[in-house]
């Protein structure tokens, strides 16, 4: 979501293809070959932008790449949603986008409540059947919802969803009553986003920057829980500054320490997010550590699925 013509779409930060491409050379030098984008992000333009530079440094079967479909594309009641003709239409302009014949992992990107789940559940299979999927995932939504997804999958022998990209940090844990344990029973792969919590979590809690000032979908997240959310960040700077760390790297560590997390989604925007995300795979927190991180945290609303 990080890279896209800054003029398309909702995210006017965004970075260009010329700024983004040296972000994704560097990521592929450092060994990452997992990379995640949308239909809806910057109006399809990070989706070209992605194909673009990757596919010109590295093999293709050596990526694994990632996009979603469900929001809205064009006006009308086809342009958007999970319904069979939104999502034929969606697979068919993303590979178009993407220079690619197939994408390894295509997720729905909320829950469609106008669309049945069987005929959402069925229009994924054929696009796996038909080679254009290797895999299908799910973003967030509620745990009974999976569930039922992956009940219609297995009553139909149909293609089940092999991940979910759900919202988890450590400002905002309430994934971790339902949708951790279900993916774990259901030997589910997490991926999630926004594990930084859009960079709230890397830097003192009054610093701001271009991205928070702009990002109206980033403060419906944390509109109402700023008091609490403020002694959490504390305690990331504290636990950091002990082990003579970046901010960063702790707060990535503790979702790489949840069992169930197989690969944050991390943005870059600057070349040491890139760096830090890397080193933070080697960071391991003590439990007095983990203690301290998750001392401060106070029960949230749901939020994340709209």
């Amino acid at each position: 979501m990080s890279y896209g013509v800054p003029e398309r779409g909702n995210h006017p930060w965004t970075l260009p293809e010329d700024q983004s491409r040296p972000f994704l050379r560097r990521a592929l030098d450092l060994g990452i070959n997992f990379f995640d984008t949308a239909n809806v992000y910057s109006d399809g333009t990070s989706e070209e932008i992605l194909s673009r530079t990757l596919l010109a440094y590295a093999p293709r079967d050596e990526l694994v790449i990632a996009t979603k479909v469900h929001g809205r594309m064009r006006p009308g009641p086809n342009g958007a949603g999970l319904s069979r003709k939104a999502i034929m239409a969606q697979i068919d302009a993303s590979l178009q986008r993407l220079g690619t014949d197939h994408v390894d992992l295509y997720q729905i990107h909320r829950w469609d409540y106008g669309t049945p789940i069987e005929e959402t559940m069925e229009a994924l299979h054929d696009v796996v059947k038909a080679g254009k999927a290797r895999y299908i995932g799910a973003s967030s939504m509620y745990a009974w919802q999976f569930a039922k997804a992956l009940h219609v999958a297995d009553t139909h022998g149909w293609t089940r969803f092999v991940s979910m990209q759900n919202y988890v940090n450590l400002l905002y844990r309430e994934e971790e009553r339902e949708m951790l344990p279900l993916c774990r029973d259901e030997g589910i792969g997490v991926i999630p986003w926004s594990p930084m919590a859009r960079g709230r979590l890397t830097r003192p809690w009054d610093t701001a920057s271009a991205r928070m000032e702009t990002d109206d979908f980033g403060r419906t997240l944390y509109a109402n829980t700023a008091d609490a959310d403020r002694r959490v960040v504390e305690a990331v700077s504290r636990v950091a500054q002990r082990l003579g760390v970046p901010m960063a790297q702790v707060a990535l560590a503790w979702v790489l320490a949840k069992s169930e997390v197989t690969a944050p989604i991390v943005g870059a925007t600057q070349m040491v997010h890139l760096d830090d995300a890397v080193a933070a795979l080697s960071l391991q927190l003590s439990a007095d550590d983990m203690a301290e991180l998750e001392a401060p945290y106070v029960p949230h609303a749901v939020v994340g699925f709209a």
